[in-house]
């Protein structure tokens, strides 16, 4: 946004020769936006967000508004992306909310909508934003945005206690009054939580996908194998299939089997008949979880496959390791989208997912497949069939994505337009 200013061209004795005008930058419009997290761990919601303070500070140029966050965090303890978000332009609030400190809460929080002038405030926490937006009613801006990440069956499973349970009844009657936008990962998610219908006939509902910086999934397909392949004491041209996602959560019983939403146990099972059947297969679990790895590491020893089946922990590299890789396992009980099967097709990288994951999450039809959670014999027939397909044309795939909702400059402009909203009532 450029507008002219005068300016005088002057000779040395005085005299003007000519006024011009040069272009100066006109102020920009400035959003100012309360994210509400419970801590900033290491998960899609939050990695999203880091993304976002890294996009609108690398590219403040090229967007109309200037867009700053602050994050309160209702965990009320740091956590691992703390100081990347300071790093990055964020002011972090911690204000634990728990029962037994209520009152605190939310004097502090009334305080720090006082204080902000926010233009919006955007909650992730679900059904519980309900309560934080009553908490903050008189001091609420204009915009007051509720998002869903979580697959519901996580709600019911593990936070089924009475209090819990009514608490989020009540949550859920809040957002139908107090927000103005209900937004989901997916749509899918949105309709699994009942925020659609008569009730939300007033709120704006719809998906706002987490982007992601699609460019990191480019790179040379056989460099990268070659280097894991190396790392790993494997042998140049294995059939490299991977698994990324958390080794630790509770038990839940599904199809007649105990999983874990990621459901690790059950892509190792995968990985054994693959490799009973294929001697060139290998398999990477990237994840954390000290516990369970250790748990899956002695299991893998009984098989006598710990130089096939290698767990690498939590990696900063997962981008690299796609594309080392000839097919993603997804066998999730359940998701808010599954930004991993999305990362996976800006790689280039074929997909096998569990069919509750929501097709959302499919930007090139080719290269994902899906299946019920069952038998592993299924799984493991159609892993060898996908490996043993050519390898896709990773620019094509990483310019669908990059074109698609899912990369950061898409999700970050849906953003602006939402938090810009109410200035076409001003």
């Amino acid at each position: 946004m450029l507008t002219p200013t005068r300016h005088r061209e002057i000779e040395a004795n005085g005299t003007i020769l000519r006024t011009d005008p040069p272009l100066i930058r006109e102020k920009k419009r400035s959003l100012r936006i309360l994210q509400i997290y419970s801590v900033l761990s290491v998960g899609g919601a939050e990695t999203w967000l880091l993304a976002l303070l890294k996009y609108f500070r690398e590219h403040e140029d090229d967007v109309d508004v200037h867009v700053a966050f602050d994050i309160l965090l209702t965990g009320g303890e740091p956590a691992a992306f703390d100081e990347e978000a300071r790093t990055l332009g964020a002011r972090l609030f911690y204000v634990p909310f728990r029962r037994r400190n209520i009152i605190a809460f939310i004097r502090d929080f009334r305080s720090i909508l006082k204080r902000g002038n926010y233009d919006a405030v955007h909650d992730h926490q679900d059904y519980f934003a309900g309560i934080h937006f009553l908490m903050g009613l008189g001091r609420l801006p204009s915009l007051c945005i509720a998002h869903v990440h979580n697959p519901l069956y996580q709600r019911k499973y593990y936070e089924n206690g009475p209090g819990r349970l009514t608490a989020q009844s009540i949550g859920k009657r809040l957002l139908s009054k107090l927000a103005t936008h209900v937004m989901g990962t997916s749509q899918q998610v949105l309709e699994e939580y009942e925020f659609v219908g008569e009730s939300f006939r007033r709120t704006i509902t719809g998906a706002a996908h987490c982007g992601f910086d699609v460019s990191r999934f480019q790179g040379d397909r056989r460099m990268a194998q070659r280097e894991l392949c190396r790392e790993l004491a494997w042998d140049y041209g294995a059939k490299i299939i991977i698994f990324v996602g958390r080794l630790e959560s509770d038990e839940v019983e599904y199809a007649g089997r105990m999983m874990t939403h990621k459901n690790p146990a059950f892509a190792l099972e995968i990985a054994r008949e693959c490799v009973s059947r294929n001697p060139s297969v290998r398999f990477a679990i990237a994840g954390g979880g000290d516990s369970k790895k250790r748990e899956f590491e002695a299991l893998v020893r009984s098989w006598n496959l710990e130089k096939q089946i290698r767990f690498l922990g939590i990696r900063s590299d997962v981008p690299r390791l796609m594309l080392a890789s000839d097919l993603l396992l997804f066998p999730s009980l359940a998701e808010g989208l599954g930004m991993v099967v999305v990362e996976a097709q800006a790689a280039g990288l074929r997909v096998l997912a569990s069919d509750t994951t929501p097709r959302e999450c499919v930007v090139i039809s080719e290269l994902v497949d899906f299946l019920p959670l069952t038998d592993v014999k299924p799984w493991a027939d159609r892993a060898l069939h996908l490996i043993g397909l050519d390898p896709p044309d990773g620019i094509l795939c990483n310019a669908r994505v990059r074109d698609s909702a899912f990369s950061i400059e898409n999700s970050a402009a849906r953003l602006v337009r939402i938090y810009g909203s109410h200035f076409s009532n001003e």
